[in-house]
């Protein structure tokens, strides 16, 4: 019994020592907001440029190239900011702040942990933005908006999956300013082999296996399902899939080097 209350007191200090890990995260994007202008500003802009410069050529004009580009800006946005949980990692570590950490009395897990739970906050903006923006230029869920929190959910659940990927290239990177430059090119490389921006059979033919492939194809038509069409599948289950495989596999070896780390 009272072995049972003990782990129960080490869960909750735990899940305290977390908590005060996130806000920390979170105040600091309070006094530094140009760290949100990925989330909100960059959204917007492609949104608009996207839809206005190739809406004619690719879908005939705006309104039918708006079921395109919104999943994909907002797939897009949501990938790219799961690396600033590397970046920010990394700078904590070249700025000496987990010397600090390692001095106080809190689980070794919480700065990592907290650091990945703050990240959603970032996720909520840039679909906030992403979703709002298309909204104002006249996109619809077509299944209604529950079925668009189910699949903002799923988007969400990916980009958080993600996130460990850049945390582990984060602790194995020398500098911030090498894992943006690692960042930026592979999610841009995936998002443009996608149909996050255009249909897949508009690709060249040795490109489209490719594409089909790509996790941010699973992750952008199983989007569309959900806010369209209100099914959940076989995109939808793919992406639960490799979604929780990065987890599994990466989440402790990210967890293993970090502790090493500190």
């Amino acid at each position: 019994m009272e072995s049972m209350i003990s782990k129960q007191n080490n869960l909750k200090s735990a899940l305290y020592d977390i908590v005060v890990m996130a806000k920390r995260n979170i105040l600091k994007i309070k006094h530094n907001p140009d760290k949100l202008i990925d989330v909100t500003v960059i959204p917007i802009f492609f949104m608009i440029v996207f839809s206005y410069l190739f809406g004619g050529a690719i879908a005939g004009g705006v309104q039918g190239y708006l079921p395109i580009i919104v999943p994909g800006i907002l797939i897009q946005t949501l990938v790219m900011s799961s690396a600033a949980t590397g970046t920010q990692l990394r700078e904590d570590l070249d700025t000496g702040v987990f010397d600090r950490f390692k001095s106080l009395p809190i689980v070794r897990i919480a700065p990592l942990a907290g650091l990945v739970v703050s990240d959603i906050l970032r996720y909520a903006a840039a679909a906030f933005f992403s979703i709002g923006t298309g909204f104002i230029l006249g996109w619809r869920p077509e299944a209604g908006w529950g079925w668009l929190v189910v699949a903002l959910l799923l988007a969400i659940f990916g980009a958080c999956a993600i996130s460990w990927v850049f945390a582990l290239i984060g602790l194995l990177s020398k500098s911030a300013s090498t894992i943006s430059s690692i960042s930026t090119m592979v999610t841009m490389m995936m998002s443009f082999l996608s149909n996050a921006f255009v249909p897949i059979d508009t690709l060249p033919h040795f490109l489209q296996s490719v594409a089909e492939h790509n996790p941010i194809t699973y992750l952008v038509t199983a989007f569309k399902d959900l806010a369209n069409q209100g099914e959940f599948t076989s995109s939808a289950s793919m992406t639960l899939f490799i979604g929780i495989l990065l987890v599994v596999i990466v989440a402790p070896l990210t967890v293993k080097i970090y502790n090493r780390k500190i």
